[in-house]
């Protein structure tokens, strides 16, 4: 008897974990940018950024769950989305939204004991994403601006947790990239809906192919220039030192990769050998491809290196 509870508990765990979705937690590691591009290396600064690491898991799962909820008959026509727990029934509406009450609450009361600042930024990233969530996600530009405030607020939390100074050129590189990264997710979906003749999202009709490219190419050229000139040093109000240059062809080679991945006759041609590949999450892409991978590793790498020793 008692193992069977055991055996059942476990199986509603996890359920209810699989529809937090923690594969998405690594998009809150940018709360360690922070101490990592100041090279901050004292213990109470990482452990604070490991707080407000743990604190973005809660909130983001607890808009997870309730994005989850409101989009339950619109993943159920996804060819991918609709084996989420909740869009497939192994949760329910009911739960999710006391589960996602739970970790919100949660999460401000832990905020609140640390930083009445840090409390402020997960306050507005929810208010921000609840209004996504609801609204802005219909709405052309103002979607992808909204998906882009989560990675940007990430990086400001990382900052307010760990009391550290900002460049300005640090916060537009991060919300440059999370734009670079929301536009290729929605021409990646764009695409798919095109191919498989049915918009799994409204907002998908307002844009065009086209369009997307044109952003594209704006919003990666800008977040190039802005880290080189925050790599250049202290003398233009960026990185504590300038040999931070050394890192700049990782940067170019990972936007080049990625949009090596996300162009359509690449994804095509990799469909042939991985047919789940997509640029839709571009979370996976991060986790899964060898040359990204690669290509942040050796990027870290030279940070940690000019952190030390230079």
């Amino acid at each position: 008897m008692q193992l069977k509870l055991i055996k059942s508990f476990e199986k509603s765990f996890k359920k209810y974990f699989i529809a937090c979705r923690p594969s998405q937690w690594t998009k809150n590691l940018i709360v360690f940018s922070a101490p990592l591009f100041s090279f901050s290396f004292e213990s109470n600064i990482w452990l604070s950024a490991v707080y407000a690491f743990f604190i973005f898991c809660l909130i983001s799962s607890s808009i997870y769950l309730v994005n989850d909820s409101l989009d339950v008959k619109s993943d159920r026509n996804h060819p991918r989305k609709k084996f989420r727990p909740i869009a497939s029934g192994n949760v329910s509406i009911r739960s999710a939204l006391l589960i996602a009450i739970v970790l919100f609450i949660t999460s401000l009361v832990i905020s609140w004991t640390i930083s009445k600042t840090l409390f402020l930024v997960f306050l507005l990233y929810f208010l921000i994403q609840i209004f996504y969530c609801l609204y802005l996600k219909r709405k052309p530009i103002l979607d992808i601006f909204s998906i882009a405030s989560g990675f940007l607020l990430r990086a400001i939390a990382g900052i307010v947790a760990c009391s550290l100074p900002s460049s300005p050129w640090f916060l537009l590189t991060v919300g440059l990239l999370a734009l670079f990264l929301a536009i290729e997710k929605r021409k990646a979906e764009l695409r798919l809906s095109i191919e498989r003749g049915l918009f799994t999202r409204e907002v998908l009709k307002r844009y065009s192919l086209p369009l997307l490219l044109r952003l594209e190419g704006l919003v990666s050229t800008s977040s190039f220039i802005t880290y080189s000139l925050w790599a250049s040093g202290p003398l233009l109000g960026g990185a504590n030192s300038p040999w931070m240059m050394i890192s700049i062809p990782f940067v170019l080679i990972g936007i080049f990769r990625y949009q090596l991945l996300s162009d359509p006759e690449e994804s095509e041609r990799r469909k042939e050998s991985d047919p789940d590949h997509s640029s839709e999450k571009p979370e996976e892409i991060l986790l899964y491809d060898r040359g990204i991978k690669l290509t942040l590793l050796g990027w870290l790498c030279t940070i940690i290196i000019i952190g030390f020793f230079v």
